[in-house]
């Protein structure tokens, strides 16, 4: 199983976390850096937030895109023309690449959703000729989502489990991305935090894309009795509203730890 991230289609993605992606991208690559020119690997690219950021560099010869949803694959060729990009579908702990012909590796909110983290980051190391670099969210620092699923805890227990997380994702507590890094034989590792806001224009904005995009929610909360969908989604709007009487923009600022590394 190369991957433990349920995908429900490139548009369900873009509304719930590949709009954050996109805004994550430009720190991340402050941070990493990008180097003067040659070839790049986005591992694990999604719709491409990553690989259209590193595309801007012009100085780059080739972006390497690779994940293992098909669709994701697709929709990122259809968002762009450069000769320079090559996406292909494939598995980041097995990747299609000879060893040492990459001049940078990247893998933005990816790690932790991989069947085996240390084989995708030992892939990643083999790869390589100078440096890798890896974000993840923070389990801690991620007040949307939280306030969301305790939210629905709170309400529906039998929920964990049931496309609802129990406990937090491995590699997401401080240290652990560079613990991994480390066991890969990377040197002079760097660890950072990366900070977004999360801004969402209203309720609804906030409330769809979380039940209805990404993983299996959805099949638990439309197998709800009405009345009990219509009381979690009312606690939810009350959370969402923080003690205002009117709907309108919120946002909550979200944490990434972000590692980088040279081979």
């Amino acid at each position: 199983m190369p991957s433990t991230f349920v995908a429900k289609g490139a548009e369900a993605y873009e509304a719930s976390m590949g709009r954050w992606s996109r805004w994550l991208a430009a720190p991340f690559l402050d941070f990493a850096g990008v180097p003067s020119g040659g070839r790049v690997l986005d591992a694990g690219c999604g719709t491409g937030s990553l690989t259209l950021a590193l595309s801007a560099h012009r100085e780059l010869e080739v972006v390497e895109a690779l994940d293992f949803e098909e669709n994701f694959v697709a929709a990122l060729r259809s968002r762009t023309d450069d000769a320079r990009i090559r996406v292909q579908q494939g598995d980041v702990c097995a990747l299609p690449f000879e060893s040492q012909t990459v001049d940078a590796a990247y893998s933005l909110l990816v790690l932790h959703f991989v069947s085996d983290a240390h084989k995708a980051a030992r892939e990643m190391r083999r790869v390589l000729r100078p440096g890798a670099a890896a974000a993840v969210w923070s389990y801690e620092g991620m007040p949307s989502w939280r306030l969301f699923w305790d939210t629905i805890l709170a309400l529906e227990p039998e929920a964990a489990g049931n496309g609802v997380p129990s406990g937090r994702r491995p590699l997401t507590a401080e240290g652990e991305l560079r613990e991994l890094f480390e066991t890969t034989g990377l040197k002079d590792i760097v660890e950072t935090t990366l900070t977004i806001t999360m801004d969402y224009a209203n309720f609804e904005d906030f409330w769809l894309p979380k039940v209805y995009g990404q993983g299996t929610f959805a099949a638990f909360f439309d197998g709800l009795p009405e009345p009990r969908r219509d009381l979690l989604r009312d606690a939810m709007r009350a959370a969402y509203l923080a003690g205002e009487r009117e709907d309108g923009p919120r946002g909550f600022k979200s944490v990434a730890f972000a590692v980088r590394g040279t081979a």
